[in-house]
């Protein structure tokens, strides 16, 4: 399973890309809006030039032929983006003319295996299922995202299951057993990831016990 990062802040970006696991990056409007003063191309072409991998960049429009706009204009940005879209109607829309195109895109706020293969056969290179907000309301979101991975593996489908809206390191694990593709996940995750008491106490052992050895060159 492949590593994204869920974020458009740049220094986070910045830290998980210098531990050699990161894959690609995931934006939206409103993680862009928590940067505050940010121009939005700007973000997206900086990212773009700090990550060689996947970047998806989200349309605002309600429209299929909006969308489709923004997309031809992301897209332009850099070769790496990807255009981001909400599953509705219009969206289905714009994804297959998009893939008509030859413009990657990533179908967001996915909740069943019904929307998947919605999206799966209008084109959708990426496909994410919201594995915290389906908990948020009582469901199994791994649960879900199993689902949808079978079913896209069972029928040799092109579409790529990113499981997002993860909310803590269970969630990665789940998303792993369940075969996803890809997690995409918080800057706040990934530090939690990387802890385990044991690990802590046997670096601070080793340190102790070696406390008065010598070294050759030191």
């Amino acid at each position: 399973m492949e590593f994204f990062i869920d974020t458009a802040n740049i220094q986070e970006i910045e830290e998980i890309e210098r531990w050699g696991i990161l894959s690609g990056v995931t934006t939206n409007p409103s993680l862009i809006a928590k940067e505050g003063g940010v121009v939005f191309e700007e973000v997206i072409e900086e990212i773009a030039s700090l990550v060689d991998g996947p970047i998806s960049a989200e349309v605002l429009s309600e429209s299929w032929e909006g969308m489709v706009q923004e997309g031809r204009e992301l897209a332009a940005i850099h070769e790496n983006i990807v255009v981001k879209i909400p599953f509705c109607v219009e969206g289905l829309s714009a994804i297959s003319k998009l893939e008509e195109e030859g413009i990657r895109t990533n179908c967001t706020l996915i909740f069943s295996a019904n929307q998947a293969m919605l999206a799966a056969r209008a084109g959708a290179s990426f496909i994410s299922p919201f594995l915290g907000r389906l908990d948020d309301i009582g469901h199994d979101g791994v649960a879900v995202v199993k689902d949808i991975v079978d079913i896209i593996d069972f029928y040799g489908l092109d579409a790529r299951v990113i499981a997002a809206s993860i909310r803590h390191p269970m969630h990665v694990i789940g998303a792993a057993k369940a075969g996803a593709h890809i997690a995409t996940i918080p800057h706040k995750v990934f530090m939690q990831m990387l802890k385990h008491p044991l690990t802590d106490k046997g670096i601070a052992q080793f340190q102790k016990d070696f406390e008065g050895t010598k070294r050759i060159n030191g």
